[in-house]
């Protein structure tokens, strides 16, 4: 179960030390089965390596006990870089339960570090200064920067200590599409409790699949592009324009067609251009600026 740090957290000594090959067992493998070690390989002729421990241990720090860290210097320690095959640095080592679980090479920004340490933290069911509203933001941070399997890894962690999180539910559930695991989404959607299905994460996520579904049948875009030049009043061609047009991102695109429909026709089709808007609507989040001003847009029509 999580155990929140805050309150017990390490001296800074306990937190963050300098290691060898003499007390690499120690303080990392037996270290890493009560909370996860960073090892940190370095030398002191390495530039990089000058801005990224300092980063570092100030993110160690910030978790205040959740995770450790070990510094190596690899001129001093040659034989644990040789069999960790430390090429080139600085390079970063996750252990976790005496074995290594992530690693990365070169200095990152501060926010790349500190989702690093929040994603080993989730998933080794500790907890972070602010609990799982960090993690929950580390892994929103992934699935944004496009590492949708690191995303979805944290959001599964989350789910394991508090299965009823509908954020970290909808928050697979989208990272699942971007993984192109659109059956595995469709599952989560069919299974989700009563609880999860009734909150506006899950509507979210659910939007997003019906979307990318909708994207699989959307015909080429510049076909359709055409076909609504032609004749301004082809419904069809308009409609399948903006679900392509959302497939290919441009999601300001698709709703200013969608409203254009609206306008021309609102009963066309049993009210779809308005249904479908909806739906781009709860794919994005509520406070998104296109959605703010394609709702405004919106009511215009209704109430004229």
């Amino acid at each position: 179960m999580l155990e929140l740090n805050a309150g017990n957290a390490a001296p800074a000594g306990d937190l963050i030390k300098d290691g060898s090959e003499m007390t690499f067992m120690g303080d990392v493998i037996e270290a890493s089965k009560e909370v996860p070690v960073i090892v940190d390989f370095w030398a002191p002729w390495c530039g990089p390596c000058k801005t990224l421990g300092p980063a570092l241990e100030e993110a160690v720090t910030a978790a205040k006990g959740a995770v450790k860290m070990v510094k190596i210097d690899v001129d001093q320690n040659q034989g644990i870089a040789g069999q960790l095959q430390i090429q080139s640095i600085p390079t970063v080592y996750a252990f976790y339960e005496g074995k290594p679980v992530d690693a990365f090479q070169g200095a990152l920004p501060g926010s790349e570090i500190k989702a690093f340490i929040d994603k080993l933290i989730g998933l080794s069911g500790g907890e972070a200064d602010g609990g799982l509203a960090d993690a929950l933001e580390a892994a929103e941070a992934m699935l944004e920067e496009g590492a949708a399997v690191d995303a979805a890894q944290t959001f599964a962690a989350i789910l394991g200590e508090d299965a009823t999180s509908a954020a970290a539910y909808g928050g697979l559930i989208r990272a699942n599409l971007a993984m192109g695991e659109i059956d595995q989404a469709d599952a989560m959607i069919e299974n989700a409790s009563d609880e999860i299905k009734a909150t506006p994460e899950f509507e979210t996520a659910k939007a997003q699949l019906d979307l990318t579904k909708q994207a699989e049948s959307a015909g080429p875009l510049a076909e359709l592009e055409a076909a609504v030049a032609a004749d301004e009043n082809d419904h069809q061609a308009r409609y399948d324009l903006a679900i392509a047009m959302h497939a290919a991102g441009d999601a300001e695109g698709a709703i200013d067609h969608l409203l254009e429909l609206f306008r021309r026709d609102r009963e066309w089709n049993d009210g779809a251009a308005k249904t479908q808007l909806f739906t781009v609507f709860d794919a994005l989040k509520a406070e998104d600026p296109l959605v703010l001003s394609g709702r405004r847009r919106l009511s215009s029509m209704i109430f004229a």
